[in-house]
């Protein structure tokens, strides 16, 4: 066996466990990165949100990006309804940037989704 042939499947062996040890999210902002460029606070968005939707309450929030621009991002429950309204806040001007209903179904999809692209980074 020459130098050659015994050392490259070490160093392939090498470069697929360092490739292995680094999270694909690695590239994503950190909420404390996000944080730092967010103009407008979570609380002031949040008013924003449910302003957008008399009598909800939200079930859950995070600032991420969006489609190229940093949102607040919440989930809103209404009384009486199993839909949820998703309203983004723009984090720099403080503008809605999207308000939807998501169905049911929307929200079984959307989880199923989540749960794929977490698969895939680990």
């Amino acid at each position: 066996m020459s130098f050659r042939t015994s050392v490259t499947p070490l160093v392939i062996a090498s470069v697929l466990a360092l490739a292995c040890s680094i999270p694909a999210h690695a590239a994503e902002p950190s909420q404390a990165s996000l944080l730092k460029q967010a103009k407008v606070s979570k609380d002031a968005a949040a008013k924003t949100a449910l302003a957008k939707v008399p009598g909800g309450t939200i079930k859950s929030s995070e600032l991420e990006n969006e489609h190229g621009a940093l949102v607040w991002s919440f989930d809103i429950a209404v009384p009486k309804s199993r839909n949820i309204h998703e309203v983004l806040v723009n984090a720099v001007t403080g503008a809605i940037a999207h308000s939807g209903i998501e169905t049911p179904k929307d929200q079984a999809n959307e989880i199923r989704q989540d749960n794929m692209e977490a698969k895939k980074k680990h």
